[in-house]
């Protein structure tokens, strides 16, 4: 049966491989190019082997230092620093999804190359630097025995943990390293199939709410439009009560929330569908308005028509709006963070970074890096600018960048690499 499963996977690297993308095609930005639909029977794969990182470093622009925080992590996803800055990092793996197709096999099969061999950790770890020089005197398990931890927020002395099934509350003590108090299910979370489980975390800028991106059940719809009843969505969840409203609808996989500081309004990096070819279609970063449908599974980008859906949605379609930015088609952004409090100054002052977890479903490899998205007045303004690079080398992976946390007390911004299993520290040069 192995033998059989890898000979089939051969073949179909070799049809995915006559699928080429354009070099021309502007694919970031407000407005970027939409090629033409090129549906094939197999959709083009490439996976960038690990090889880690063998002492080296990313790379990082000129004035600036990247060292390694915390190592032998067991899949590191998503940061958040505490206000006396202990610095939380969600460590795990979910998801039960059951392959309904060939190609969801040897997707599986492919992507799985692309990973670490480290089992999910299922816990957060807690980093404590008191003095900053970038080596944490204390390192602990904070929680263990979560169910795949990714979301994080902490909000009025307590710590909001969004599980693949739930979101649960942790009351925290200042300065503990564990955490002794019993968990509270805030609310449950859709999580039948999960074929996206990956639920992102984030509070609004008064703290009564929370939001909560639930990806889709499936790339297009294949699995039936049944089970994807509260998914692609965000929800807001009352804090006190854990009820919950749909937020926005239609928005694929929202892997990462955060707020933007100068106008407090909620923002996400989105995950787009495949197999509509290399450049179709781009992964997005966008304002997440109240109400607001994005197109998933019915169009893209607006009103662009998927016409693999069945049955269309003609007088939804009609709703749709267009994201703000795109970022690039399959970069598969995982995390986003906004520079508060001037940033590193600069160039770098307002705007986001986002963790580009790097494609599997092109030939030629795109993200792999964490960029810069210049913003002014709360809206973005300009090209993204690469800020961390290196993770990919002659062709092979080091590293993929997830989550992004900035640490404006400190300057620095943390970066989750779930391939090296490592927290990478970036800080201004002194």
């Amino acid at each position: 049966m192995i033998n059989k499963l890898l000979c089939t996977t051969a073949v179909v690297l070799a049809l995915a491989g006559c699928s080429r993308s354009d070099p021309n095609l502007n694919q970031t930005g407000a407005n970027p190019d939409l090629p033409g639909l090129n549906q094939t029977l197999v959709p083009p794969m490439k996976i960038a082997t690990p090889i880690g990182w063998d002492g080296e470093t990313p790379t990082v622009p000129d004035g600036f230092v990247v060292t390694p925080m915390a190592t032998d992590l067991q899949i590191p996803r998503q940061i958040l620093v505490l206000p006396n800055g202990d610095i939380l990092i969600a460590e795990g793996s979910g998801g039960h999804a059951p392959k309904l197709r060939p190609k969801d096999i040897i997707a599986g099969v492919i992507k799985a190359k692309g990973k670490t061999s480290v089992k999910g950790g299922n816990r957060i770890t807690l980093l404590r630097d008191a003095n900053g020089d970038g080596q944490p005197e204390v390192r602990t398990t904070f929680i263990d025995n979560l169910d795949a931890p990714y979301g994080m927020a902490f909000v009025d002395g307590a710590l909001y943990v969004a599980e693949q099934g739930a979101l649960v509350r942790f009351d925290y003590q200042p300065g503990q390293t564990r955490i002794t108090a019993s968990r509270q299910e805030v609310t449950k979370l859709p999580s039948a199939i999960n074929h996206h489980w990956t639920k992102s975390l984030t509070a609004s800028a008064d703290g009564q709410t929370l939001y909560v991106g639930i990806g889709s059940n499936s790339n297009i719809g294949e699995r039936g439009l049944a089970v994807e009843q509260d998914r692609a969505v965000v929800w807001a969840i009352d804090r006190q009560t854990g009820a919950h409203r749909t937020f926005a609808t239609g928005i694929r996989n929202p892997t990462a929330l955060a707020i933007e500081p100068t106008t407090s309004a909620l923002w996400a990096v989105v995950n787009e569908r495949d197999e509509l070819g290399p450049q179709l279609v781009p992964d997005y970063l966008t304002s997440v308005r109240e109400g607001a449908f994005y197109g998933w599974p019915y169009s893209y980008w607006g009103q662009n028509i998927d016409p693999r859906v069945r049955p269309q949605n003609p007088d939804l379609v009609q709703s749709a709006i267009a994201p703000d930015y795109a970022l690039g088609s399959h970069v598969a952004a995982l995390g986003l963070s906004f520079a508060t409090a001037g940033g590193f100054g600069g160039g770098f002052s307002q705007g986001a970074f986002i963790g580009e977890h790097g494609s599997w479903n092109r030939q030629d490899l795109s993200g792999y890096k964490v960029a810069w998205v210049p913003f002014s007045g709360g809206r973005p303004a300009g090209p993204p600018v690469d800020f961390v690079t290196g993770f990919i080398k002659d062709g092979e992976a080091r590293g993929r960048p997830v989550g992004v946390t900035f640490d404006a007390q400190r300057r620095i911004l943390l970066v989750a690499d779930d391939l090296s299993n490592t927290v990478w520290r970036i800080a201004p040069r002194r």
